[in-house]
């Protein structure tokens, strides 16, 4: 978004960025009566281009309230890519029998992918730099290492039936040359990929009832999402760190303390 490879809505400047929050109701509009809210609620959510701030403006039903057992972090970890993760999945048809391959698989996006295909019934199969294996043998999901070697490591681990692209580059041309059908070979990063092999652009949209059921999940500690925190002062860091790709889980802004 702030480097202009995407961009959804008019900019103009000063022009805000951010697409998910968790915080407290701090006011109620005379729209949100009836909806169980209250003023003091611990809620998560969606926003559009203004979540990076101390305030936000959202519609009530589009909020999500945060169970007591996740702390604010983990839960505005949790938004977009919880909703993008299990959307993808749904369109994809993903379930038991399945054998997955998750391109980026120890991003926010992968790692929660990974989680929900594992609860299907599938088997996994997680590209990542070799520093993040062990998490995603932890997840529950057979590491292979980025590179040229990817698509051989792949195939001789057994045949994929359906791929999720989270990294873009060669992913969806190497998901077509393992063997798997295009029309179960989805991307959310890489549409001009996606219209070359014949593979699906899978962004399922936002849905507060999808979010939900993802973190009733986290909530009872069947999906984790590992956090890197920092104060909103260090947001340029924040962002060079997101830009380095190869994270663990979630960046997420500390706006106050």
């Amino acid at each position: 978004m702030r480097r202009g490879h995407i961009a959804p809505v008019p900019v103009r400047f000063p022009q805000q960025v951010g697409q998910e929050y968790s915080g407290v109701v701090d006011k109620l509009g005379e729209g949100a009566t009836g909806t169980g809210l209250e003023v003091g609620t611990a809620v998560l959510g969606s926003t559009m281009m203004n979540g990076q701030a101390s305030h936000v403006v959202v519609e009530a039903a589009t909020v999500v309230r945060k169970p007591p057992e996740l702390d604010f972090l983990t839960a505005a970890a949790l938004v977009a890519a919880s909703q993008t993760a299990s959307g993808a999945l749904l369109e994809l048809g993903v379930g038991a029998g399945d054998v997955l391959l998750v391109h980026a698989a120890a991003g926010s996006v992968g790692t929660v992918a990974t989680q929900l295909a594992r609860r299907a019934g599938a088997t996994v199969i997680g590209t990542a730099s070799p520093a993040n294996h062990d998490y995603l043998r932890q997840l529950g999901a057979v590491p292979v290492a980025y590179g040229p070697g990817l698509v051989d490591a792949v195939r001789a681990i057994g045949p994929v039936t359906v791929a999720l692209d989270a990294a873009g580059g060669e992913a969806v041309a190497q998901s077509v040359a393992l063997g798997v059908a295009p029309d179960r070979v989805g991307t959310i990063v890489d549409d001009k990929a996606a219209a070359e092999h014949g593979a699906r652009v899978v962004r399922a949209g936002r849905s507060p009832v999808r979010l939900a059921e993802v973190v009733a999940l986290a909530a009872r500690g069947l999906v984790t999402m590992p956090v890197r925190a920092y104060p909103l002062d260090e947001v340029v860091q924040a962002h060079a760190a997101v830009e380095a790709r190869h994270g663990r889980g979630k960046v997420v802004l500390i706006v106050e303390p």
